[in-house]
């Protein structure tokens, strides 16, 4: 599968770091930006089908460049670079519209797969993530456009909260990894249709 991907990182090391590291057959690297303004800009002209974010960006952060990315490019898939699991500013990088997360000391073939597997349109979730993403639904059930979680959704979001293995979910609902992948894509998008939709109801009342 051929994929074009962009990087947006702050620290110029790094950055060269990046561009080497997704360098790799079927990978095409368009553009590297310094700065979330600098990325909206310049992913304007050239709309990637997938971009690595920094979720630490001075200014503008990585979490509202993906944000203000997704409503120009919906159809880009954003995978946010973290220094380490802070599941708060993941999950809320992931309300903004970002598919998925890497640590940036990760083995390259483990970034390359999480690019390739948004792409596919898989979407990585752990089991921390999980646990935020059923607390934030069970707060927010009256809205009625986020629809309810189909009873096999639910199954693979209860399942990967408690620290099981797409593996293991796909063996334990006897479904396939595919399928299990399939249904936490489905659970992303009713996250992001819930933060978008919360978003207009407060603009709504100021």
């Amino acid at each position: 599968m051929s994929i074009t991907v962009g990087i947006v990182e702050d620290d110029p090391e790094l950055r060269a770091a990046f561009s080497k590291l997704v360098t790799a057959d079927g990978i095409t690297l368009v553009g590297t930006y310094p700065s979330g303004e600098e990325a909206l800009l310049g992913l304007k002209a050239r709309t990637p089908d997938a971009v690595l974010m920094d979720i630490n960006l001075p200014g503008m952060t990585g979490i509202e460049c993906t944000r203000r990315l997704k409503q120009a490019a919906p159809g880009v898939h954003v995978v946010m670079l973290t220094t380490f699991d802070d599941s708060d500013k993941v999950f809320e990088s992931l309300k903004a519209g970002a598919s998925g997360y890497v640590l940036k000391r990760a083995p390259r073939e483990e970034i390359l797969s999480a690019l390739r597997e948004v792409c596919e349109g898989g979407a990585p979730m752990s089991g921390a993530i999980a646990r935020k993403v059923v607390q934030y639904f069970r707060q927010h059930q009256a809205a009625p456009e986020v629809g309810t979680l189909t009873d096999r959704e639910h199954a693979v979001l209860q399942a990967l909260s408690e620290g099981q293995q797409y593996k293991e979910i796909a063996g334990s609902l006897a479904i396939s990894i595919n399928t299990v992948r399939k249904y936490i894509r489905s659970i992303y998008e009713k996250l992001h249709v819930n933060t978008r939709s919360e978003a207009v109801r407060k603009l709504g009342r100021v």
